[in-house]
């Protein structure tokens, strides 16, 4: 059987400065990915097959499934010729909340907001935030974005995987996960954190990725207070950070960023203000 690898190196061509050359580069795998409850599909994601009992947990915990890790009773990961089916047994009582709960489903499901039948489903509450107690200086926001750049091994290689972090203020990053797919990272960074034991009112989110109300639905699910983006928010994850009393960052390149939500917990410190 075959065995998944995150990525693969392939022959290329290389044009480049007017020239012509032949090379080999490394590319990141990119596989479907099945998360199975009870021996029925629940979804099928396309990801890069790594850290996949992390994605499991988060997976499950972000789409409502499961209200704690405790509630999974295993995870095995069966590798078939042309995908990767990660089954997961949950206790009794929330195998039969899925039965249910597919029974009443509309139509299949895929990838995105998997298992959604309503747009009051897709728009839905989030966790409130806005009485937890944490702080940011601007210094540690560049450092977060600064060491997610150097702990992402795949995105070295490839140059084409999103990345998700956890920060903790005294302690850096606690965990870094990669995937082809944006939300599978931060499902998978989610995974992660839950299994170390780590609350996400202890830190911030970074991602790699531009800020869609998803992603802020699945850091408010976590508890994480602080939400820290390479790239831009749309309006819709703006407004629905404001919901959740959760402070969102984005376009941050370096030193700079800009601070969308809730900025009182970013300490600009120094920094000189402008008009």
């Amino acid at each position: 059987m075959q065995v998944f690898q995150p990525q693969t190196a392939v022959r290329e061509i290389v044009c480049r400065k007017g020239t012509v050359s032949s090379g080999v580069r490394a590319v990141p795998e990119e596989v479907p990915i099945a998360l199975s409850y009870g021996g029925s599909t629940q979804a099928v994601m396309m990801g890069t097959p790594s850290d996949l009992a992390d994605f499991a947990v988060g997976f499950s915990l972000t789409e409502g499934i499961i209200a704690s890790a405790a509630e999974i009773e295993k995870i095995e990961v069966v590798e078939e010729p042309k995908g990767i089916d990660v089954q997961i047994t949950l206790v009794e009582h929330k195998e039969d909340a899925l039965r249910q709960r597919r029974r009443h489903m509309a139509g299949p499901v895929g990838c995105g907001l998997c298992g959604i039948e309503s747009i009051e489903q897709a728009i839905r509450p989030v966790p409130q935030l806005g009485t937890v107690d944490i702080t940011l200086t601007g210094q540690q926001v560049a450092a977060a974005i600064g060491a997610l750049n150097d702990a992402q091994p795949l995105h070295g290689e490839t140059h084409a995987v999103h990345g998700a972090a956890f920060f903790v203020p005294g302690c850096g990053l606690v965990a870094v996960r990669e995937d082809v797919g944006r939300h599978n990272a931060l499902d998978k960074l989610i995974g992660a954190v839950t299994a170390q034991g780590i609350k996400g009112a202890e830190g911030a989110v970074v991602v790699t990725s531009r800020v869609s109300v998803e992603m802020v639905q699945k850091a408010a699910i976590l508890g994480a207070p602080i939400l820290i983006a390479i790239s831009a928010p749309t309006a819709l994850a703006i407004r629905t950070a404001e919901d959740a009393g959760m402070t969102l960052v984005a376009l941050a390149r370096g030193a700079d960023f800009e601070v969308f939500t809730r900025a009182d917990r970013i300490n600009t410190g120094a920094m000189s203000h402008v008009a």
